[in-house]
């Protein structure tokens, strides 16, 4: 099996890629050049036990993480959980001019900050690497301020509020790349009609066929690994484009197919629950009631 590094602390890193001492334990910005992005790394995988940020621009070349590997040379803003594997594969040595930034920052840092209460819900998180986010050059302005100021704090001398206001920093701009995915989302309208199309598609074939009984309810992430995209990117993506969640289009399209089996057969509930994938009648009621006001028997009376 292939070897994975793993990197545990800022210093590791640095130590690793054979960059400077950082100022601080918990978070670094490391500005990216030709040198650091071209580096040979063996097509080798790597553990790192932070997080991270990275806008890259002008480089040309590829990273996997999750399923997907995303060739970046456009430009883009991509972001990497803790605890996650990624695979940096190896550059073309003659690529010239690439510029950019990344930043880590080790979940102790906002362990005890309102960041460290509200970082799950910044569900890009756990896009996959193909699903970066493209900025304007405003947009880049926009980030590169804040990277700036966070720098600046770093770089001076740590005092009560150091930690306080880097955190603030480093909040805003996940904020900022929040509203700018909401952006990209609204701008790709098109292709994501496409994309809800295609889910709906999905779940109107799989309720038409015998895979309710055999492998159960459809789930979101069935749906999503279809489209080949990450659960969390394509939540979010109909979210924005519909105002509903994902699994909400599933109960809707089930709730439907069950009014009219309900309508037009004797079958008894239980029978109706099993054809759509509930093992057991009493999950299919509760859903039913709290999306009807009704259950499902009383809907087949008074209709």
């Amino acid at each position: 099996m292939e070897e994975i590094i793993r990197l545990t602390t800022i210093r590791e890193t640095h130590e690793f890629f054979g960059i400077s001492e950082p100022h601080h334990p918990l978070i670094s910005i490391i500005d990216l050049n030709d040198e650091i992005i071209n580096r040979d790394f063996g097509d080798q995988r790597f553990l790192f036990d932070f997080y991270q940020i990275s806008l890259k621009r002008g480089f040309s070349g590829s990273m996997t993480y999750g399923r997907n590997s995303y060739d970046f040379e456009d430009g883009s803003l991509t972001f990497i959980k803790a605890g996650q594997v990624i695979k940096m594969e190896s550059m073309p040595q003659e690529v010239k001019g690439g510029h950019g930034w990344t930043i880590l920052f080790h979940p102790d840092l906002i362990r005890k900050s309102p960041l460290g209460k509200t970082i799950e819900e910044y569900s890009f998180f756990d896009y996959d690497i193909n699903e970066a986010l493209h900025l304007s050059s405003q947009e880049i302005e926009s980030l590169n301020s804040l990277v700036l100021k966070i720098r600046e704090e770093y770089l001076h001398s740590i005092d009560k509020y150091s930690q306080e206001l880097i955190n603030g920093n480093l909040e805003m701009l996940l904020k900022y790349s929040k509203r700018y995915y909401d952006r990209q989302f609204y701008t790709r309208s098109d292709m994501n009609k496409d994309l809800l199309q295609q889910f709906h598609s999905l779940i109107k074939h799989y309720y038409n066929s015998e895979k309710p009984k055999i492998a159960g309810g459809l789930t979101v992430s069935e749906c999503a690994l279809s489209l080949n995209l990450s659960v969390n990117y394509f939540g979010d993506l109909i979210k924005a484009e519909t105002g509903i969640s994902a699994k909400e289009h599933i109960h809707d399209y089930v709730i439907n197919k069950a009014k009219s089996m309900l309508l037009a057969s004797n079958d008894g509930i239980g029978q109706i629950a099993y054809s759509l994938g509930y093992e057991y009648p009493q999950g299919f009621n509760k859903l039913f009631k709290a999306r009807v006001g009704i259950s499902p028997k009383q809907f087949r009376t008074i209709n």
